[in-house]
């Protein structure tokens, strides 16, 4: 197939084009800056820009959509116009050029309100009720898309939970960089149960589902490694790849929570960019359990997770040996 991946500039986005290539695949890549992927043809721009999109939907036969933004903080505007209105523009230009099959990487936090979620499946979207504004856009672009499903446009959702592996910057290397000067707690003693995706695992799902969109179109699944530990044996397990002392300290994870959101509000009121030490909903996720029953998600890919975690944790491991 002809397929346009965007946001390839990002390690999950990256590795899905690089999948797809070795596949045998002609990949087309879409994102601000150069995506390093060998074998795939670059184009520079904003998902935002009409005339960008109308060239590269251009006689695709699949479009995987990674390109978003992705932040615990930021103006709702920002998010606005990447996540909701740049998903929009790309839809119309992907319907009007005739592509048939779309993929929209979506996210497990559209369809969380905060409470702890222990087998579930894929709810529906409820941008309303997310906690965040990258929540909150991804939902309401989630359903843009699945709204767009037709006999001739076949779009399907995917939703990654808690994605990471070497070259991580979201998850791994905050983990590292706050563990290494002591600013890491464990939120609730680190007890709460949590699933996560090995990158290669996620890459392989989204082009499951592209291969698959017969059967899962007009739905959306959550992808994850099915392997639910202690969020504090993950951490350990990261900062024993990276070399780093795991966290001894600990704070209540309510706490933590109400911390975070006072300052997310210094943070926007004082125009800062960086991401925040704390955040409510990082807190949520270090002191709330989340992991999901993945037989649906199996059955309707035909997919199984080729990385274990222990796995991964081995292959990170072998990233940071010789740093």
């Amino acid at each position: 197939m002809k397929v346009l991946v965007t946001g390839a500039s990002g390690m999950l986005g990256g590795t899905v084009a690089r999948l797809l290539v070795r596949e045998g695949h002609t990949v087309t890549t879409l994102q601000r800056r150069p995506s390093g992927v060998d074998g795939a043809t670059d184009l520079c721009g904003s998902i935002t820009d009409a005339r960008v999109l109308k060239d590269a939907v251009r006689g695709q036969d699949g479009i995987i959509h990674l390109a978003a933004k992705v932040s615990f903080t930021g103006r709702a505007a920002e998010f606005d116009e990447v996540n909701i209105e740049g998903t929009r523009l790309l839809l119309e230009a992907a319907r009007e050029a005739g592509v048939p099959d779309f993929v929209f990487v979506s996210s497990p936090s559209v369809a969380n309100s905060g409470a702890a979620i222990v087998g579930l499946g894929a709810g529906p979207a409820d941008p309303e009720h997310a906690h965040g504004d990258y929540a909150r856009t991804k939902g309401a672009a989630e359903l843009l898309a699945l709204a767009a499903d037709s006999p001739g446009f076949r779009v399907a959702a995917v939703r990654p939970h808690i994605v990471w592996g070497p070259g991580d910057t979201q998850l791994v290397e905050r983990v590292l960089a706050r563990a290494a000067v002591g600013r890491l707690p464990l939120l609730d003693a680190g007890a709460a149960l949590i699933d996560t995706t090995y990158v290669e695992n996620a890459a392989s799902a989204m082009v499951a589902a592209l291969e698959r969109m017969e059967k899962v179109h007009g739905q959306a699944v959550v992808v994850s490694n099915g392997e639910p530990r202690p969020v504090g044996e993950l951490i350990a397990g990261i900062c024993a790849a990276g070399g780093v002392a795991a966290p001894s300290w600990a704070v209540p994870g309510a706490v933590a929570r109400g911390i975070g959101a006072v300052v997310e509000k210094i943070w926007l009121w004082a125009g800062r960019t960086e991401e925040p030490p704390m955040t409510k909903f990082l807190a949520e996720q270090l002191s709330t359990a989340h992991w999901f029953d993945q037989r649906r998600t199996r059955e309707l890919l035909d997919w199984t997770p080729a990385v274990s975690l222990d796995e991964g944790l081995a292959k990170l491991a072998a990233h940071y040996q010789p740093r």
